[in-house]
């Protein structure tokens, strides 16, 4: 993305780092995320930033060996922005002090900052809250250690109860520095001192979808060149982006494997053929292997051997289809960029997380493919609106996410047939309740679990005696934390009554309301 204006975010293992990019992406710029290990002054030099954010941490600046950036980044000439941690190892390198924690100028959560006499750009349209925020803003804390004297050169700009230097500046260098974490939506008025910040950097927003579309054709094109790509297919928005963006790339030269293990969805098998066969004229291997996986699974409770089982099998079935397809030289991943981030631990050292896929897990090295992954780049919002971009429908971009095990991890126990059914059945029910009162597009994820447990019921002048069955709605920004959704208890009554007077085999319903942590999204 070389001809794009760039910014750089040094990562110092702040929880929110990803919130830092997400926020500058709202806003049009393109950035990267790279640990503090990866940047030295050669990375500096070739990465070329037009400005650079320092993000948060849990080191104190006060030990020794504890993360800096090379001091190159600030002879660059460029604009600096240091955050929480990123303001205090710019004054620590810069002449200023930092002190560990003390229990008077610590600050944990909801904090207030007022502005100092003096007035600063990067903060216009701050302070201006009515009634009681009046000439205030509120921001969220996170932090033990203080600055307790100001390097040369910076002025104080803001201050909190126990931050006398919440915001700071140095405008002859354009290094600005704030205790505080204008990134989580905590920080209400944040997003607005992002926008201000790039404005003084001179960042024009060229990173667009549009501009996206067209550069990622390119890179295709130049990668796969005249050779041939599989592609696994889920159904999912990520792979079904993957797969539309390649054929608009290279046309023919891709094939999508389709595998139905058997646990997917009411009718998904059917709506991702047509949609990708029918519609877009993709060449589609669609694999109904569902007497296999099912075979495999008969008898088995417990979780991890449902998720191993499952994630073998399909990697050999992939791969039996995938050899019939000739001069086969690329897998095409729908990995995003929250994947291939490098996280950076406590410790110091970078854990590198790369997403492993269940339909592709392992392939790359076992059939001697290379990877094209053309999504690498962006956050899942950004995969929704490049799906716009491709003219994909709004039913596909904006579907809830689906593991890949499928309804094997919303069936705790032993999975069968008959439970799988019933488990369908109860699901449509519900997803059908949620998008007629309209509020599919408020929710993370929504899906039914179908309990290890029968229940003694009444109906009519009989007994049953049948499944119980749990609903499970979460609000969620990214699926590593959740709550749950606050359905009304009208709404509760009226699926339950559906549910049970429409799927056979279940005379009982309940509600999740665990949030995570400490629950999973999914049972399983």
């Amino acid at each position: 993305m070389t001809q794009h204006q760039r910014l750089l975010i040094i990562d110092f293992g702040s929880q929110v780092t990803q919130l830092i990019a997400r926020r500058l992406r709202e806003l049009n710029v393109y950035c990267e995320i790279h640990p503090y290990q990866n940047v030295t002054d050669a990375f500096l030099a070739d990465f070329a930033p037009q400005a650079i954010i320092f993000s948060g941490g849990p080191d104190s600046v006060t030990r020794e060996g504890s993360p800096r950036p090379p001091q190159s980044a600030y002879t660059m000439g460029v604009p600096i922005l240091g955050i929480c941690y990123g303001q205090q190892v710019m004054m620590q390198d810069l002449g200023g002090l930092v002190e560990a924690g003390q229990s008077h100028t610590a600050e944990f959560g909801r904090a207030y900052v007022t502005p100092a006499a003096q007035k600063l750009s990067i903060l216009e349209g701050w302070f201006e809250g009515e009634g009681k925020d009046a000439g205030r803003e509120q921001v969220w804390m996170s932090h033990g250690d203080h600055v307790s004297r100001l390097a040369p050169g910076f002025e104080v700009y803001g201050t909190s109860p126990g931050a006398p230097f919440a915001i700071t500046a140095d405008l002859a260098r354009n290094f600005y520095a704030v205790q505080f974490h204008p990134e989580v939506h905590h920080t209400p008025n944040g997003a607005k001192l992002y926008e201000n910040f790039i404005r003084l950097a001179g960042f024009t927003g060229d990173w667009t979808m549009a501009g996206y579309r067209q550069q990622a054709i390119e890179q295709i094109r130049a990668q796969v060149g005249k050779s041939h790509v599989i592609c696994g297919l889920s159904g999912g928005v990520d792979s079904s982006v993957t797969a539309i963006l390649l054929h608009e790339a290279i046309g023919d030269q891709l094939t999508c494997v389709f595998v139905d293990h058997g646990l997917l969805r009411l009718g998904e098998a059917e709506q991702v053929v047509a949609m990708f066969r029918d519609n877009y004229n993709i060449k589609l291997i669609a694999a109904d292997e569902s007497d296999l996986f099912l075979g495999a699974l008969e008898g088995v409770s417990d979780p991890e051997v449902k998720r191993k089982t499952i994630g073998k099998l399909f990697i050999d079935v992939f791969q039996k289809y995938a050899n019939e397809i000739e001069d086969a030289e690329f897998l095409a991943q729908g990995t995003l960029y929250p994947d291939v981030i490098e996280s950076v631990s406590f410790s110091g050292g970078p854990s590198v997380t790369i997403k492993s896929h269940h339909n592709v897990g392992g392939l790359p090295e076992k059939m001697g493919l290379k990877l094209v992954e053309p999504l690498r780049e962006l956050f899942k919002d950004e995969v929704r609106a490049l799906g716009r971009e491709l003219g994909l429908p709004e039913s596909f971009i904006g579907r809830h996410p689906f593991p890949g095990p499928g309804l094997a991890i919303r069936c705790p126990g032993e999975i069968t047939r008959e439970k799988l059914e019933i488990l369908r059945k109860a699901d449509a029910v519900y997803i059908d309740q949620i998008r007629k009162h309209g509020l599919y597009d408020e929710i993370w994820q929504a899906f039914v679990a179908i309990l290890p447990v029968k229940t003694v019921g009444v109906m009519g002048d009989g007994r049953t005696y049948d499944y119980a069955c749990a609903l499970r709605a979460v609000t969620s920004v990214d699926g590593m934390t959740a709550d749950y959704y606050p359905f009304s208890h009208e709404f509760l009554g009226e699926t339950a009554t559906r549910i049970i007077n429409e799927v056979k085999g279940i005379n009982r319903v309940t509600y999740d309301i665990t949030s995570k942590p400490p629950g999973t999204i999914e049972w399983e």
